[in-house]
């Protein structure tokens, strides 16, 4: 089931959200020291306590951190003790709240606490994401990940969708919105830079950096209690595109498109919405697959290529969707999350406010 459920069934919001400053390092704090504060904050912001939460689940990546099973040390950040009923997702923390969604949507749970983190800076990121990449014929002849996207951007200019102009004013846009955005890595205009892998240039991909979020789902009126204009999740759907990069057309996103009808997305129109698309070229794409036009506000924070936190990123733009319903700037939103090259996973969220 992806859509919410009808009258008599549980509607289910976001209440809550929380994120660190993203920074390029932070050599100075571990992985549970970067995310303790957000936790907290999350947590206050609601007057919820630890005890108080029904279900808790987390997204990482051990890849990162480089060592197995890294993401049980940051239980210590949340206090397991007593036993909490917990899970984790080996992906964006976008999952781990569709995760958390169909628990509470099941009545197991009235709360949820989910959050991600990503530390990108101790080694090259580039390298590492070649990981998870198909293991036979793509993985070692070690395509990075922009070296990938510039695939994508190059087949996007072929077919005349875009350009480098106007993949320069993409980066613009979301760099200069990120302006009011004080947890944003980049803020207010960069210059394009020279090229990385031709046709990107380095204002044209994501800045590497760390960071952590959070965010609070409860269900029906115990939304209302915690927040005063809770985020209701009309419909939420996940779906991925073939693993082979060379049977798919890097213009096109299906997988993205068919998420989004499954969300209800298409049913009435959105008024912001938050694309997690780490590359400008990504951005044309999904503004596509998923018909968002002029009038649509896309990534007021400025996006993932102001703030791009690995496994934490999609799950920021399930919360600035939902922030921006809660201080009245939304009626509907709708988020994005990616995960895998080239937008090969996508999940679309709609998120809507009391009418007013």
């Amino acid at each position: 089931m992806t859509r919410a459920p009808g009258p008599r069934g549980r509607e289910i919001a976001v209440v809550a959200f929380a994120q660190t400053d993203h920074r390029r390092t932070t050599d100075e704090v571990s992985e549970v020291e970067m995310l303790m504060p957000v936790l907290h904050e999350v947590l206050d912001r609601t007057g919820l306590k630890t005890a108080d939460i029904g279900f808790t689940c987390s997204g990482s990546c051990d890849y990162l951190a480089g060592r197995a099973f890294s993401f049980t040390l940051a239980l210590d950040g949340v206090g397991a003790w007593p036993p909490i009923s917990e899970s984790h997702v080996e992906t964006d923390g976008a999952w781990a709240l569709y995760e958390a969604w169909t628990k509470l949507l099941s009545g197991d749970a009235d709360t949820a606490l989910v959050y991600a983190y990503g530390k990108s800076s101790p080694g090259s990121l580039r390298d590492v994401l070649t990981r998870q990449l198909d293991p036979y014929y793509v993985a070692p002849l070690w395509p990075d990940s922009v070296a990938l996207a510039a695939l994508q951007a190059q087949a996007l200019i072929d077919a005349g969708d875009t350009d480098e102009s106007a993949l320069a004013a993409v980066a613009a846009r979301n760099r200069t919105a990120a302006d009011t955005n004080p947890h944003a890595q980049l803020r207010g205009p960069v210059p394009h830079g020279e090229h990385a892998v031709r046709p990107l240039r380095t204002g044209d991909c994501p800045p590497v950096g760390d960071g952590a979020a959070a965010v609070i789902l409860a269900a029906g009126e115990r939304a209302r209690r915690l927040c005063a204009r809770p985020a209701w999740i009309r419909g939420i759907d996940h779906r991925i595109e073939a693993h082979g990069l060379g049977v798919r057309d890097l213009t096109d996103s299906p997988s993205a498109r068919l998420a989004a009808e499954h969300a209800g997305a298409f049913e009435s129109p959105v008024d912001t919405a938050e694309l997690h698309a780490p590359f400008t070229s990504q951005e044309v794409v999904l503004r596509k697959a998923l018909r968002l036009d002029d009038r649509v506000r896309v990534n007021p924070s400025g996006g993932a290529l102001a703030a791009n936190p690995m496994m934490a990123a999609g799950l920021v733009r399930i919360g600035e969707a939902a922030a921006a319903v809660h201080r009245g700037e939304s009626d509907r939103a709708l988020a994005h999350a990616t995960s895998g090259p080239c937008l090969q996973q996508n999940l679309v969220a709609v998120l809507e406010g009391d009418p007013r």
